[in-house]
């Protein structure tokens, strides 16, 4: 049996907490209410947290364009990169990056010599 973990995003969580959080305003004992200190602390923490989670979404975009602008000027230049050969072993192969393909799922593959390559497997690049 496998188990399935979810991650939920930040405004997910801030929302179960002020469910959460009315919920305890409306069952709290008058003679010790809650402390509106802390009440105040917790929400600064999960709007810290969308914001974090905003600024990761936003990086991990501009990365996205940096590779694939690196990747772009790879064509024509002549590359080294890692494959596996027929019997199994790895060896480094060497050919001039023909074209560019970015996949649907952010994968950069280059079209070296018709045989395609992780962007990632590239070794070494020459002019």
């Amino acid at each position: 049996m496998s188990s399935v973990s979810t991650v939920s995003s930040a405004s997910d969580i801030q929302m179960d907490y002020m469910k959460l959080l009315v919920t305890q305003l409306q069952n709290q004992n008058p003679l010790e209410p809650l402390d509106n200190n802390e009440m105040a602390s917790q929400l600064a923490q999960f709007s810290q947290l969308e914001q974090l989670e905003s600024m990761n979404t936003s990086f991990g975009r501009v990365l996205d364009s940096v590779q694939q602008s690196y990747a772009s000027s790879l064509i024509g230049k002549e590359v080294s990169f890692n494959a596996r050969a027929a019997d199994g072993t790895m060896e480094t192969k060497t050919g001039e990056v023909e074209e560019v393909i970015m996949g649907d799922d952010g994968d950069i593959t280059l079209v070296v010599d018709g045989q395609n390559v992780s962007l990632g497997d590239v070794t070494a690049i020459r002019e």
